[in-house]
């Protein structure tokens, strides 16, 4: 029998994520300002992630890709990475609906109170494409607009590629800029435990078991599904073209579930995803490239909870949804999970956008607010770990190509 490693830093996660949980279970009677002076440690980490994100993928990417020194190849595997999210999605779309409405019978019968409406934001698939492509060079830097940070990373990268020889002391700098980085990352990675368990701990004192108990069958169906998704298609296309096995995939990845389950934020567990996926045999100029695209289009957790919250809220209103309606909801659901900023709570916004596709009240955005920080936690370790086995299948298929 293997012993534990505790110096290890999923271990470190795992022990502090269910301290996390048991402290906040605790607490739940404690005044406010306890879990307020808790949450500002966790808020801090997260602060300090988020300021290291946009320099990790501006600079990695370039480095990837000046690397490759070809740029065939690099419109090949961004071409096929992109396929492979949008396959993805439309699973996983299709999954949520299908689950959702086999659960129907057993949704509780919900009404609205008048004034709770959400605001419909109305998001078009070339709304979403023009947003990819930036009108200033440092707004991008300052918002972590990251999809527009991956295209300036892609301009810069090819660019210096053109030039040839006079870029070469951008590209050194580029390089250095990219080391500096990654020892920057590493003094943050070393309070993840800590910030794992502040950012947790909040999270269950202020729901406890009541919130819990309300929606349980649409958390139930919800991480069914997610389950589902993980299993069936990333395990089974890690397998079927990563040429992996699905358990050791898994395995190497719980540091960086366990952090996104804990944190909730996508672009924050990115370099925690980066580092899980090269331990798997992903070379670092693939993981460099896949991982921060797909932590901007591919939200697979998103596109199911916004097909399950929109036939739950349709269920629960009495509202029956015709083969059209679900037609509606799918395509909004996979316009909206591209353009769901990789942020706690970034699909609140855009549900609204989904339920009035379907004429399904809007007001159950309000409704199903107060469990999407739980839901949140599930769904984005859902989509970073489908970063993960794209960037699996990536490698194998260049190997091949070799």
């Amino acid at each position: 029998m293997s012993r534990i490693n505790f110096k290890s830093l999923g271990t470190q996660v795992a022990i502090a994520l269910v301290a996390g949980i048991v402290a906040g279970i605790l607490l739940q009677g404690m005044p406010e300002a306890v879990t307020e002076y808790i949450r500002l440690f966790g808020k801090i980490f997260l602060n300090l992630l988020k300021f290291i994100v946009v320099p990790l993928v501006l600079f990695s990417i370039v480095c990837s890709i000046i690397s490759m020194n070809d740029l065939k190849s690099l419109g090949r595997l961004g071409t096929r990475s992109v396929f492979y999210f949008m396959v993805t999605t439309l699973i996983a779309v299709t999954l949520g609906l299908t689950v959702s409405t086999a659960f129907g019978n057993y949704y509780p019968s919900l009404s609205f109170k008048t004034g709770e409406a959400a605001e419909a934001v109305n998001v078009t698939l070339s709304d979403q494409i023009l947003n990819f492509f930036p009108q200033n060079a440092l707004e991008p830097l300052l918002t972590n607009s990251m999809m527009q940070v991956i295209v300036i990373a892609v301009f810069i990268a090819v660019a210096i590629i053109k030039t040839g020889e006079k870029a070469k002391p951008v590209a050194e700098l580029i390089v250095s800029a990219n080391e500096v980085t990654t020892t920057i990352l590493r003094f943050i990675m070393a309070l993840a435990p800590i910030g794992v368990f502040c950012l947790v701990c909040p999270v269950v004192a202020e729901n406890g078991a009541k919130v819990l108990g309300t929606f349980a069958v649409l958390m139930g169906v919800a991480y069914f599904s997610f389950l589902l998704h993980a299993i069936i298609v990333y395990g089974g296309f890690v397998a079927a073209i990563g040429r992996m096995s699905p358990l050791r995939f898994f395995r190497e990845m719980i540091p960086a579930m366990l952090f996104a389950f804990s944190s909730s934020s996508g672009l924050a567990t990115l370099p925690v995803t980066k580092r899980c996926v090269e331990r798997l045999g992903v070379n670092s100029k693939i993981s460099s490239f896949v991982l921060p695209l797909g932590a901007t289009i591919n939200m697979d957790g998103v596109a199911i909870y916004l097909g399950t919250a929109a036939v739950f809220i349709a269920h629960c209103c009495g509202i029956e949804l015709s083969m059209s309606d679900y037609f509606a909801i799918a395509l909004s659901c996979t316009i909206a999970s591209i353009g769901t900023p990789g942020i706690p709570g970034g699909s609140l916004a855009l549900m609204a956008m989904v339920f009035a596709s379907a004429n399904i009240p809007i007001e159950g955005v309000a409704l199903v607010a107060g469990i999407d920080r739980i839901i949140d936690m599930a769904r984005t370790t859902m989509s970073i770990t489908g970063d993960a086995s794209c960037a699996v299948v990536m490698q194998k298929i260049t190997e091949k190509e070799r």
